[in-house]
């Protein structure tokens, strides 16, 4: 991929990462709950998806997915599922008493990085995004070595924003001030996602 065309590519990317939306409302609840670790495994899972997600669309298959409406269904339904399941998990959440680390909590941390990954591959939206987006940038041609490429600057900047964004979180005064507000943080967060997955299913 010639470097125009890939810096066209990071930057889409980048405004796609840095929009709301309910990877954000999840990176957030994560890392009050359970800290700067539990955030940044969060956003790294998510990145994982992300960059599946573009690896999938480089070699053609999401073009599949899109005109399959089954499949398409199963997936939006099932993103629509697992978004109510974090839903109803944050509204019934009990607020934060103490600092918690995913070295601390081995089990938190790989459900932060489930649960990361999930939101992001159950999400049908990604699927016509990066359609949308790759049109421009996959040939005939493409094969593994681009569709890496692709899938490692998607997954890549996506990744690196969430971690940027559990990190600022997770700063000395800033976690205080969240934790002492994580029962309206759980709530509100948790009726976000919960109309995010009823704007999934209509």
């Amino acid at each position: 991929m010639e470097l125009s065309s890939w810096l066209a590519l990071a930057a889409i990317c980048v405004m796609g990462a840095i929009s709301p939306g309910p990877s954000l409302a999840v990176v957030m609840r994560n890392t009050v709950k359970g800290g700067r670790g539990h955030g940044v495994v969060t956003a790294l899972g998510h990145g994982l998806g992300v960059g599946l997600y573009a690896l999938i669309t480089a070699l053609g298959l999401a073009l599949l997915i899109t005109r399959n409406p089954l499949l398409f269904d199963m997936i939006r339904y099932g993103g629509a599922a697992f978004l109510a399941w974090l839903g109803v998990k944050a509204l019934l959440a009990r607020p934060a008493t103490g600092e918690a680390t995913v070295s601390d909590h081995p089990v938190r941390g790989r459900q932060g990085a489930f649960e990361g990954f999930m939101v992001a591959f159950l999400n049908p939206q990604l699927a016509i995004f990066f359609v949308a987006l790759f049109s421009q940038f996959v040939q005939a041609d493409t094969g593994w070595q681009q569709g890496g490429v692709m899938m490692l600057t998607a997954g890549g900047i996506d990744a690196l924003w969430y971690v940027l964004v559990a990190l600022l979180l997770s700063r000395g005064p800033v976690l205080v001030w969240l934790k002492a507000r994580s029962g309206i943080i759980d709530k509100l967060s948790g009726l976000v996602l919960l109309a995010l997955a009823l704007k999934v299913v209509l």
